[in-house]
């Protein structure tokens, strides 16, 4: 049966359109307010049941912003809507039309009654919230307990010290500056800072200090500490609030930091918080000491008794390790899958997967080609040092101005970094050589000695032919990964296609290993001619050679030595890798990335979710109707309306406000979000990880500080300088004011005083 509009000079039904109809609210005084604005006098004698058994509004009597679609099958009313838009007026241009819905005519007296019932009902409500609000302060100053005039101040004192860390921290000045011997106070950042407060007419800091002496450091090294921890503690508490709420996480951690002589591990956490937005987050540094066990014990400790999170809810693992720490944070990531198999070990999405792949072999020779790379990054960063590149590059290319434009846009900022790093670096070693030796020269003294020692450094470890080889050889391999890695970096529906694409990649690997005497001799030749080409002898590494005299062996060919030692082993290393960091369990996460609709629609709606959800199935809260689900959610796509465009990427689809009516499918994203392999969506500012290098680059290393670090990387999260004081008082409560100890330690001070004064006046006496 249709429902039709109740509003007068409205003819909607439900059978003519779309349009929905609402019915009239069972609550008496909501009722009598839309009966009121719809001025139909014939509804007015009738109970609020009755109107809301037999009675309509369609949605045009509405404020669009009172009407919600919560599905494009679903819409719904917010609990406070009001018709008020009607048409009163229409029937009487034709007055001798029959209206069945007769209009009521108000009088002046209906008028005013209105009125003072609306306002009557308002000065009711604003009553009702004063009295709220009253009660509500009332009972917070019941449940506050009382303080003394002392521990007041001496609150007012903690909040302005806790002031002055927060800014330390967030504007990234050290605790303590280079000392002086001309100004050694002015070393002390925090005693400077705390001296600029009290003359600016901070009156809880003179109080405390007004008596102390000139020199006299206003607070101890210990003190300090104390603070510092507090203010840490209390923001990795508000992050990890938010973790724990959506239960799950994956662990990134990035290249080792160095504080007073201890190797540190910075820790980031990845989660889908409370509005569905995918975050990383810096929490803390761990040290790095001991063997893979130990590290993976204290990192266990870490998250479970320090954090409060379990390492059961832990859906992923990527590290950023260079140097020496490749090998041993490998192991670690494999001791951790044995206990938690559901950590899955992945390259982090901030690193591309050619120069992951680079830094996860272990040979001396590709350590030193990455060491060297990172080194050519910092350099280039110093004043003038890219001028002098670009110069070197116009030199070398005056004959072919395309390839000049060509490698000048190619070593713009971060190229380093880049998944063609190393085609970059062979095309650019002539120039860059030829920068080198000119700042070298530093024939107008504008670069420092600092400068010029690198620059010495990066050319005798680029003009040595085993280098030569080996950036040849990683080149040439990692050609076969490029496009995949590409693909990971990219969004949601290449990740997707790179998951579907490595079987290719794996054979073409093979397909070299097999025929490795062909590729080598190939690529032998081309390190040859570009050694050649920048005059580099053709010669076997010294160290080998010593070796080899020293065990008296036969002579080795120049070409079978860098085969059997540098390529075998790098395209059997890289094979590895690939194989480990796309296991089984991996490529099936990543295949069920064809939830989002756009991969669905990509696919024709032809996937197959249900063959690889058996990796989450437990984190699913209704796992047995996931196959109807999955169904329903395919059909809803598929035969969506042209104009409703298919979401691209997880975060746009948790963001659809009828995805709650799919729970496997919403919990099934939020696991996948926080894969570390996947790029970090909707993210306009810098990411945790550049922040913290933001931070270690702006501060020397010898006045990094882990707490402030801390600060600096997550000044986006709320500081609540109460919350800081709260925590201190509670941690120290041997720090808060007692009068009367107080007062006995001033009679003793001046019971001292009086005696050294009497000490003096004798010691007078006697010399005169």
């Amino acid at each position: 049966m249709p429902n039709f509009c109740a509003a007068p000079n409205c003819t909607r039904k439900s059978t003519q359109s779309d349009l929905a109809f609402f019915r009239f609210p069972r609550d008496p005084e909501r009722c009598r307010i839309w009966v009121e604005n719809c001025r139909r006098a014939d509804l007015e004698a009738k109970t609020s049941d009755q109107l809301n058994k037999h009675y309509r509004l369609c949605a045009k009597h509405f404020d669009p912003a009172m009407v919600c679609k919560t599905s494009p099958y679903r819409t719904v009313l917010k609990d406070t809507a009001i018709p008020t838009i009607f048409d009163l007026t229409s029937h009487l241009r034709n007055p001798h039309t029959r209206h069945r819905k007769r209009i009521k005519e108000l009088t002046e007296e209906d008028i005013r009654k209105i009125k003072e019932r609306r306002l009557a009902s308002s000065i009711e409500q604003l009553v009702s919230k004063k009295d709220a609000v009253v009660e509500d302060s009332t009972r917070a100053n019941e449940d506050e307990p009382q303080l003394s005039t002392e521990e007041k101040e001496f609150r007012e004192y903690l909040r302005s010290l806790f002031e002055v860390v927060v800014m330390l921290g967030k504007q990234s000045i050290p605790l303590l500056a280079v000392k002086t011997p001309e100004a050694e106070r002015a070393s002390n950042s925090f005693q400077a800072l705390l001296d600029y407060r009290m003359n600016a007419g901070d009156e809880a800091l003179k109080k405390r200090f007004e008596a102390t002496a000139v020199n006299t450091e206003y607070l101890s090294a210990t003190q300090q500490s104390q603070l510092l921890d507090v203010c840490e503690n209390t923001v990795r508490e508000e992050m990890l609030m938010e973790v724990r709420e959506s239960r799950f996480f994956s662990l990134v951690t990035g290249d080792l930091v160095e504080f007073a002589g201890e190797k540190h591990l910075p820790l980031f956490l990845r989660f889908v918080n409370q509005q569905n937005v995918l975050r990383e987050e810096f929490l803390d540094f761990m040290l790095f000491d001991g063997d893979e066990s130990a590290l993976v014990e204290r990192l266990e400790a870490q998250l479970t008794d320090r954090w409060g999170l379990s390492m059961e809810d832990c859906r992923g693992q990527a590290h950023k390790a260079t140097g020496t720490s490749t090998t041993k944070m490998k192991a670690v990531a494999v001791l951790a899958m044995e206990k938690y198999p559901l950590a899955l070990h992945m390259p982090c999405s901030h690193t591309p997967l050619n120069i992951h792949l680079a830094n996860s072999l272990p040979f001396p020779n590709v350590q030193v080609v990455m060491e060297t790379l990172r080194r050519i990054g910092a350099f280039f960063r110093t004043p003038f040092t890219q001028d002098e590149l670009e110069k070197a590059i116009f030199t070398h290319c005056q004959k072919n101005e395309d390839k000049g434009t060509a490698l000048k846009q190619a070593c713009a900022s971060g190229w380093t970094e880049q998944h063609n790093v190393f085609d970059v670096l062979l095309d650019m070693l002539p120039p860059l050589l030829l920068c080198m030796d000119s700042i070298r020269d530093n024939g107008d003294g504008k670069f420092t000695e600092d400068t010029t020692g690198d620059a010495y450094s990066i050319t005798e470890t680029l003009a040595d032919f085993e280098i030569i080889v080996t950036v040849v050889i990683l080149k040439n391999v990692l050609t076969f990964t490029r496009a995949f890695g590409r693909n990971l970096q990219g969004e949601t529906l290449d990740v997707f296609f790179a998951a579907n694409s490595l079987t290719a990649v794996l054979h073409s690997l093979n397909e070299v290993n097999d025929n490795i005497d062909v590729y080598h001799e190939f690529w032998y030749e081309e390190a040859v001619n570009v050694a050649s080409i920048l005059e580099i002898p053709v010669k076997l590494p010294r160290l080998f050679l010593r070796k080899q005299r020293a065990a008296e062996v036969g002579e080795i060919q120049v070409e079978a030595y860098f085969k059997e030692y540098v390529t075998v082993p790098i395209i059997h290393g890289i094979m590895q890798e690939v194989e480990d960091m796309f296991s089984e369990t991996n490529l099936k996460a990543l295949k069920c990335l064809s939830l989002v609709p756009a991969v669905m629609g990509q696919m024709k709606f032809n996937t197959t979710e249900e063959n690889y959800a058996d990796v989450y199935r437990n984190d699913l809260p209704n796992p047995d109707t996931l196959p109807a689900e999955l169904h329903c959610w395919r059909i809803k796509w598929k035969h969506r309306g042209k104009e409703v465009r298919l979401p691209t990427t997880i975060h746009e689809t948790l963001q659809l406000p009828d995805v709650k009516f799919f729970p496997n499918v919403n919990s099934f994203l939020k696991v996948l979000s926080t894969l570390p392999v996947l790029k970090l969506e909707d993210n306009k500012s810098d990411t945790a990880s550049q922040r913290l290098q933001a931070y270690l680059a702006g501060v020397p290393a010898k006045q990094w500080n882990k707490s402030l670090a801390m600060l600096n990387i997550n000044t986006h999260v709320k500081h609540d300088l109460d919350v800081m004081v709260d925590k201190y008082c509670r941690l120290y409560p041997e720090d808060d004011p007692d009068p009367e100890a107080e007062a006995e330690a001033e009679a003793e001070a001046e019971a001292e005083a009086e005696a050294e004064a009497e000490e003096m006046s004798e010691e007078d006496v006697a010399t005169t």
